[in-house]
């Protein structure tokens, strides 16, 4: 069996098999770090971080390219943490179902690919197939839009308005690895149909919640 690759903010995950190492936890069965990492709740208001990045087949995608949307999703991502694993599916589901109502969904993965090469292009392209990503999945490499999006977990949340004016950061749903709760985005759901339907999206907002951003040494 291959060795491990560890996280110490998740699981130890085994690439050949899938298996998770379960430790205490006090608010699952299958047990995640109490030092899971929240989001860092970027003040609402704050205008959206402007990004140029290569997807994984080196196209550059600008946040210039969705300026005609409503509605601007950044969601801070990555391949091997237990936390995006869990609501892959139902992300991307809701990316297909919101982009034609006028969400524009953008995918960023940050982590350092010296201690954590799966994260990088040739992971990303093998994950966008297998969760069915239909949105732009950009390759942070200097790590420097994560930083300007204070990004802290992953997954991490920014949703934009029109004016792109941040509107909502937090959870995509209250569910997590083994809580019984289903994934659904109710809470992502909620604030981007505020947004198209020209409302306000509520000020009281859960942060989420998963492994931390691997960022690099030299930060």
């Amino acid at each position: 069996m291959e060795k491990p690759q560890e996280d110490e903010h998740a699981a130890i995950v085994y690439p050949d098999s899938r298996l998770f190492k379960t430790i205490p936890y006090p608010l699952s069965p299958i047990a995640f770090s109490p030092m899971a990492t929240e989001s860092n709740m970027l003040p609402l208001g704050t205008q959206a971080p402007a990004f140029r990045l290569p997807d994984f087949r080196g196209h550059i995608v600008s946040i210039d390219d969705f300026a005609a949307s409503p509605a601007l999703l950044v969601a801070f991502i990555c391949n091997h943490c237990p936390y995006v694993q869990h609501i892959r599916e139902g992300f991307s589901h809701f990316a297909r179902e919101y982009h034609p109502r006028g969400v524009a969904v953008v995918g960023i993965a940050a982590n350092d690919i010296e201690t954590y090469p799966q994260d990088g292009p040739e992971g990303m392209a093998q994950e966008a197939a297998a969760a069915g990503y239909t949105f732009p999945y950009l390759f942070d490499e200097t790590q420097k839009i994560a930083q300007a999006y204070k990004a802290a977990c992953t997954p991490d949340f920014f949703l934009f308005d029109r004016s792109r004016k941040l509107v909502y950061r937090g959870q995509f749903d209250g569910s997590r690895p083994r809580n019984n709760i289903p994934v659904t985005g109710a809470d992502m759901r909620r604030a981007c149909d505020a947004v198209l339907a020209d409302k306000p999206v509520p000020a009281e907002q859960q942060p989420s919640i998963g492994c931390s951003i691997k960022w690099k040494q030299s930060r």
